[in-house]
């Protein structure tokens, strides 16, 4: 099959695209190298998947998170659709085997951390395989005005040239103007050639209230979406696993979910709540990316986000199914000074950079006009009505309280 429509029917059971897909698909297939800037829940791995069956070659994925690639390799095999990943959590006789598998040329698709893609062996073993697309996921973590900025992202460029005739494809579900063109212009690319969806997620109520009594107002939120699934953000490993413990001894499904978890615990703590187990799921930003529930019925700040870009990102994990879905960040100057506190030992230009996020945060939270309108603004879209019906500043039955003078100076 080489039309992209019959194979998103017939192998990936959608009957049409979504939003900016069907253009970015058609940018890749036509070997022009492709930013796409879709949110959450968009169908951004589609983006690539789709010219990976169409292409002769091999696609490789340069993907940052392990659990994110096991997961697109889990769902490609059930369709029976060759894939493969190489990472340090492989045992050596799996890895030997994908590593024949791609040399066989019997693969199209490889899933590959940038530090895995990196090694020499990695590249001398892909310069004999016929690589027709590099995908890059998680794009922005190439900026250095990224809100995730990883440098071994900003190597990708160097080994990109030893693959002349593969098409490269960026994507990523935050991006302001600034880190869109670092991105481009990191990875080479010729011409701006740039697709961008809407930021707005119509169903996800946006609030914001002081935090006052955390415990009392995590476990109304739940009861509040009774039964459903929901995650809860917090700042550190420590506070992640008092709240699941908390919230475990006053009866409701709740557990952890951090980077200093052993990986099979991980692993089972996410399968318990992506199966609907466990209703709730207390985490570090270590959760969440590439996590493909629909049926997510809310998303806590228990502590402030670091970024708007990480706050966008973490809230589109709720309602990817359309219906209503609760948002909800807790405020106070204690998380603000603790933020202040950490960023005085960033150096250089991740502290610069730090400042700006959270001065930024907070100038969102302050404002006193529409949360959505203020929200893609930050990303240079316009939001012309009035009034979205979706935030606490629009809907005066949600009461958005008056919250605690934010200040936006730094000491």
């Amino acid at each position: 099959m080489k039309d992209p429509r019959e194979i998103l029917k017939t192998i990936f059971g959608y009957d049409d695209f979504l939003s900016t897909q069907s253009g970015v698909i058609g940018s890749v297939l036509a070997k022009k190298d492709t930013l796409a800037v879709m949110p959450t829940g968009a169908g951004k791995s589609l983006c690539y998947q789709i010219p990976a069956l169409i292409f002769d070659g091999l696609t490789v994925i340069v993907s940052p998170l392990i659990s994110l690639m096991k997961d697109q390799v889990d769902q490609l095999e059930k369709l029976n659709i060759q894939a493969v990943l190489l990472n340090s959590a492989l045992l050596v006789k799996p890895y030997r085997e994908n590593v024949a598998k791609i040399k066989s040329g019997t693969v199209k698709m490889l899933y590959v951390a940038p530090e895995t893609f990196l090694k020499p062996n990695i590249l001398n073993l892909l310069s004999s395989a016929n690589v027709s697309c590099i995908a890059v996921d998680e794009a922005h973590c190439i900026s250095k005005w990224g809100h995730d900025f990883r440098p071994k992202y900003r190597r990708i460029s160097q080994a990109r040239k030893l693959f002349k005739n593969a098409v490269c494809i960026a994507l990523t579900a935050t991006a302001t103007e600034q880190v869109r063109l670092d991105i481009q212009k990191n990875l080479g690319f010729a011409i701006e050639n740039e697709f961008i969806a809407s930021f707005d997620r119509p169903n996800l109520m946006i609030r914001i209230i002081d935090k006052w009594e955390p415990l009392k107002q995590t476990i109304d939120l739940i009861k509040t979406h009774s039964g459903k699934s929901g995650i809860i953000y917090c700042s550190s490993r420590k506070t992640t696993e008092y709240m699941a413990m908390a919230l475990s001894k006053t009866g409701l499904s709740a557990i952890p979910y951090h980077a200093g978890m052993k990986a099979k615990d991980r692993t089972e703590n996410q399968e318990l709540f992506m199966s609907g187990e466990v209703q709730t799921i207390v985490a570090t930003t270590a959760f969440g990316m590439g996590i493909d529930k629909q049926n997510i019925r809310f998303v806590l700040h228990y502590d402030l986000p670091q970024s708007i870009e990480g706050y966008y990102q973490e809230i589109g994990r709720a309602g990817r199914d359309g219906l209503v879905s609760d948002c909800l960040m807790l405020f106070s100057h204690v998380d603000v000074s603790k933020i202040k506190w950490a960023i005085q030992f960033k150096k250089d230009h991740a502290q610069k950079l730090a400042n700006i996020h959270l001065m930024d945060l907070l100038q969102f939270i302050k404002s006193g006009s529409c949360r959505r309108k203020s929200l893609l603004s930050y990303f240079g879209e316009r939001y012309l009505p009035e009034n979205c019906n979706m935030c606490d500043s629009c809907v005066p039955a949600k009461g958005r309280k008056e919250l605690e003078t934010v200040s936006i100076f730094f000491d």
